[in-house]
């Protein structure tokens, strides 16, 4: 069995109710909607028959409030409450970071990979370039890291990605969301990154506004995407692709089906000493991440990313 120790929370993300509840194989919806997740209560409730993991177990939870790590606890089944997050060392096999807020991720992530731990941390796992550094540079010193979105499994793309061929060369991408670039255009790059085998990204350009943002990648093959992330528009996640034969249209709505299937990545990779997803597919999408930051503050400027990396 396969101890974990889960850390969280960040305002609006439910990842330490949602993802505990998928392993431990149990919830409390009234609890989960109590806290102001009844989306999170309701995918639980519609897959009851799948939920937990065989071989792992949520057994340890800290978040910066002793109270919602009781509220965790009680919703998900969890045994033990810890006062300081590096008192799991020890206690635990691996750990779930599983809050999006990337400026905090070194701090608390810096015990567990002192430690040698195996670790997950939710998206993007970085928002600076000196961020990305540090785990770039431990993940060349061989500690065990794993960060994506769940986006990379979802089965809306799995399925197209299966027939893709029947497009034929692909020319274009276009990608569309809600909220904000940071902790959501990485939803819709992880989705586009791998349904394309995860391309290397050539150059990007913020052609838009903050809280409008249009982005603009290309890619070293030529493929050319464009994500757009608007604060104010109807919740969406919708990727158009298409292709010199055909097109196809993915709107991801399974939530449940992809953290699920994250999560089971993460135990294979604990159970087989090694992360499934090499950092250096992370390492793409959050290159392109910062890079259209920088280029908003800009004012536009296209940034080669290519020549960036051989600095």
């Amino acid at each position: 069995m396969i101890n974990i120790g889960i850390i969280g929370m960040s305002p609006g993300n439910a990842h330490p109710y949602s993802w505990a509840s998928i392993i431990n194989g149990c919830f409390d919806a009234d609890e989960i909607t109590k806290v102001g997740y009844p989306a999170v209560a309701d995918y639980l409730t519609a897959n009851r028959d799948t939920l937990g993991i065989p071989g792992a177990k949520v057994t340890h939870v800290w978040t910066q409030d002793k109270k919602i790590s009781e509220s965790i606890a009680m919703s998900s089944g969890i045994t033990n409450i810890v006062d300081n997050l590096e008192d799991m060392i020890g206690q635990v096999d691996a750990v779930l970071l599983t809050r999006d807020d990337p400026e905090n991720h070194v701090e608390m992530s810096r015990p567990f990979i002192d430690a040698g731990m195996p670790l997950f941390i939710d998206k993007p796992v970085a928002s600076t370039p000196g961020d990305l550094e540090y785990f770039s540079k431990a993940w060349a010193d061989g500690k065990f890291i794993m960060s994506c979105s769940s986006m990379r499994y979802a089965n809306e793309c799995r399925i197209v990605k299966q027939e893709i061929a029947k497009l034929g060369s692909i020319e274009l991408i276009t990608a569309v969301g809600k909220k904000d670039w940071v902790k959501y255009g990485v939803h819709l790059m992880e989705a586009v990154f791998s349904l394309l085998d995860d391309p290397i990204a050539h150059s990007v350009k913020h052609i838009s506004e903050s809280k409008k943002d249009i982005v603009h990648i290309t890619f070293e093959n030529g493929i050319q995407c464009v994500v757009h992330i608007f604060m104010d528009i109807a919740p969406t996640f919708q990727i158009s692709v298409f292709g010199q034969k055909d097109w196809r249209i993915i709107d991801i709505k399974n939530s449940y089906s992809m953290f699920r299937d994250n999560i089971i990545e993460f135990v294979r990779s604990v159970e087989e000493g090694k992360p499934r997803l090499l950092f250096d597919k992370t390492e793409n999408i959050i290159r392109v991440l910062l890079g259209a930051m920088e280029s908003l503050e800009k004012g536009g400027e296209e940034i080669c990313l290519s020549v960036q990396k051989t600095k």
